[in-house]
């Protein structure tokens, strides 16, 4: 049911009541996750310009410029809801989704990423839900060609209820190829291609926007989508055909709200009207009604905007494909959402209206009460045992169970593969793109604004130690009832961190997707706040990106960057049950300096290794980085006056360790940012960690034991 809120709008600018098919479009186009209503005015602070931005957000994908006449198509969705009510479906056809997204630019998908939230392993439901969730990726990825090359698991009892399943894609195409979902002309045409439509899907942007309740997997599992990967595969491959032979004027994808949505925002954005013919549209269900056949989700479906001339050609090649293809309307310059089915008119929504007219606002915001930071913990009894706890948490712990499963190697262009800091893909001759993506929800959860701007930093630290510098930034801003004034206050001091943080590194937030509501009836909870993001940058030469672990015995091992006193929102402090505790990490003020350093020493092609310090700490860090060779490193010089557990496990941003076989030529480099030489690189597998008044020692086999938790985990 509409809200009587927006049904008198409605009624007062239609001049009439609007019948059961054409509240059925408003409803969904107008929910907040078409419409954006009360996220939108806080979106508009990011900065989503720049020299190398072609299309910023408002497309179905954001195009950037890398160089030599090629772009990057670049976007980030959700398919949270869906992948609690059926997690296999739902997950799959988030991955559809965003690669549709990507192929309705005219561009060829080369990556996908996963940042992913769960509830904790200890129940049979979160299990379950792990499994299944991470199941429709594999399945779905591998079936169509597109690798999987980077992402992140993060577990918390708040996902218990509502996990998130947020996908990053990344597509490459020519520049003169590019289309966008901008109708041209009236009088053109509008094909549907693709799979035929059903019921599936019903309802889903909708649904999207209201909390998960308690009988969710019953009650919602007509709104979820169904998913078929060969299908998929055949439109990417017709798509991209009917654009390179230049019959597609434009396109758009049918996701969110269906066909309504998909070919009403195509008309709207021409400044056009559309009138549709229901009744071409091809279904695979008997006695669908318009309202079902115009917002029904169903997967592995296009519209396309073809010259009259060019219609007979573009349904050749769906034939060519097997796909299935109608025509199915006409833009108009009449600017009215039209449609007719069994000859009578359905709807007829003045587009703009439909597509613009929502009212979008602020809602109220309230800061909550100041949080104690509250007495330090006392010092562990064992340190080695507490670094072995925390390097097997499962947030910590290696995610190799999850991307054994994923093919990152076809379409060969991998460089580096799944479970180093960043992804790295070969484009043209040694030009590279490296990929990154996540964030850290228990940051946020203490200072929104603070711990969003670290997750910017993060990911273009992990892009840094890769020589790569980061050119564009999507979102996916997975939150609680915004209606809540404690919510919209988390959601909108993130959104103003990421802002921030993307303006001093000068990188343009070029899209994204907005996921609210995430909330439990079943568990009375909401999310941690998620501003989980994507960034990619461009690797001038891949043939000397460093590796993430030790190589070469007697290397130099360099700590860059300060530690300090701030494991608030820690591995560490969530290992040992200290909550809410402790400073939140502050990006410190020379951080974007440490990220410019770091660029161009690698660049130099003088660092042998090179690992990001993020989650779980320095500590944890070192023992990744132990694979083949060792280390023995003495960390007095790098942790000052500090207690033994804050160095080895605050999460203090901008910091990371480097290997050179030429320290003083990398420390001349570093003159201009905090860098200490710290140790050695061994070559026995196994690490010495020493400091003022503490050592720690940990062989090869207890490092790989504590860092093989949850393989064991999920192979038992």
């Amino acid at each position: 049911m509409l809200p009587e809120d927006d049904l008198n709008i409605i009624i007062k600018e239609m001049g009439r009541e609007p019948n059961p098919v054409e509240q059925g479009c408003f409803l969904n186009l107008w929910s907040e996750h078409c419409s954006y209503r009360s996220s939108a005015p806080l979106l508009r602070t990011f900065t989503s310009t720049g020299d190398c931005v072609v299309i910023g957000p408002g497309d179905d994908a954001a195009i950037v410029r890398i160089g030599n006449g090629w772009v990057l198509a670049i976007g980030m969705e959700s398919h949270n809801h869906p992948s609690y009510v059926d997690p296999n479906n739902g997950a799959a056809t988030g991955v559809g989704g965003i690669v549709r997204d990507i192929i309705s630019m005219g561009a060829r998908p080369i990556a996908l990423m996963d940042p992913l939230y769960f509830g904790p392993l200890d129940s049979p439901k979160n299990i379950y839900l792990f499994e299944h969730i991470i199941e429709g990726i594999a399945g779905y990825g591998n079936c169509i060609g597109v690798p999987i090359v980077g992402g992140e698991a993060y577990f918390d009892e708040s996902y218990s209820g509502n996990p998130l399943v947020n996908v990053v894609c990344i597509g490459l195409a020519r520049e003169e190829d590019i289309v966008t979902a901008c109708a041209q002309k009236a009088g053109n045409k509008i094909i549907l291609m693709g799979s035929t439509t059903g019921r599936d899907g019903l309802g889903g942007a909708s649904f999207a926007s209201r909390d998960l309740s308690v009988s969710a997997e019953a009650e919602d599992r007509p709104s979820i989508q169904v998913g078929d990967p060969f299908t998929e595969k055949l439109v990417i491959e017709a798509t991209l055909e009917a654009v390179k032979k230049g019959y597609v004027k434009a396109c758009r994808d049918l996701g969110a709200a269906g066909l309504a949505g998909a070919s009403s925002e195509m008309a709207s954005k021409g400044n056009l009207g559309l009138y549709i013919i229901a009744d071409n549209v091809i279904l695979r269900e008997t006695n669908m009604t318009p309202y079902e056949i115009l917002i029904a989700e169903s997967q592995e479906r296009m519209v396309l905007e073809v010259e009259p001339g060019d219609v007979d050609a573009v349904l050749d090649i769906a034939k060519k494909y097997d796909l299935n293809a109608s025509l199915i309307g006409e833009f108009t310059e009449r600017q009215y959402y039209t449609v007719e089915f069994e000859g009578e008119i359905v709807t007829d929504i003045p587009i703009k209206f439909l597509n613009e007219g929502a009212p979008t606002f602020e809602r109220p915001s309230r800061e909550p009460e100041p949080r104690e930071i509250g007495e330090k913990p006392s010092f562990p009894d064992d340190l080695k045992q507490t670094l072995l706890d925390v390097l097997s948490s499962h947030n910590v712990a290696s995610k190799d169970w999850i991307y054994r499963q994923y093919d990152h190697e076809v379409q060969i262009r991998t460089v580096v593969k799944p479970g180093d800091d960043a992804g790295v893909l070969r484009i043209t001759g040694t030009t590279g793109l490296a990929l990154s993506c996540g964030c850290n929800p228990r940051h946020a959860l203490l200072n929104p604004y603070k711990g969003a701007k670290g997750v910017i930093y993060e990911n273009a630290m992990n892009l840094a130690i890769k020589g790569a510098r980061g050119v564009a930034i999507v979102d996916c801003l997975n939150f609680g009832n915004p209606e809540r004034p404690d919510i919209y206050w988390q959601f909108k001091q993130a959104i103003l961190g990421l802002g921030d943080g993307a303006r001093e590194l000068s990188i343009p937030v070029v899209g994204g997707n907005v996921s609210l509501y995430n909330e439990s009836g079943e568990f009375n909870t909401a999310i941690l706040p998620t501003p989980s993001i994507g960034m990619v940058g461009v690797v001038e030469d891949v043939t000397i990106i460093p590796p993430a672990t030790f190589v070469n015995k007697g290397d130099t091992v360099i700590f860059v960057g300060e530690i300090r006193d701030e494991s608030g929102g820690s591995e560490y402090y969530n290992v040992i049950n200290m909550g809410t505790n402790g400073h939140v990490p502050t990006v410190p003020d020379n951080a974007s300096t440490i990220v410019d350093t770091l660029i161009a020493v690698v660049r130099s092609g003088k660092v042998t290794a090179a690992h990001d310090i993020s989650l779980g700490g320095l500590a944890v860090s070192l023992c990744e980085m132990c694979d083949i060779m060792g280390a023995q490193v003495d960390l007095s010089a790098a942790g000052g006056a500090l207690r033994a557990d804050d160095i080895l496990f605050s999460e203090s941003h901008a910091c990371a360790i480097l290997t050179t076989s030429e320290p003083d030529s990398v420390m001349d480099m570093l003159k201009d940012v905090p860098a200490v030489v710290i140790g050695t690189v061994a070559g026995d597998g196994n690490l010495r960690i020493a400091g003022s008044g503490f050592e720690v020692l940990m062989s090869r086999d207890e490092m790989a034991w504590a860092r093989g938790s949850l393989t064991r985990f999920m192979m038992e």
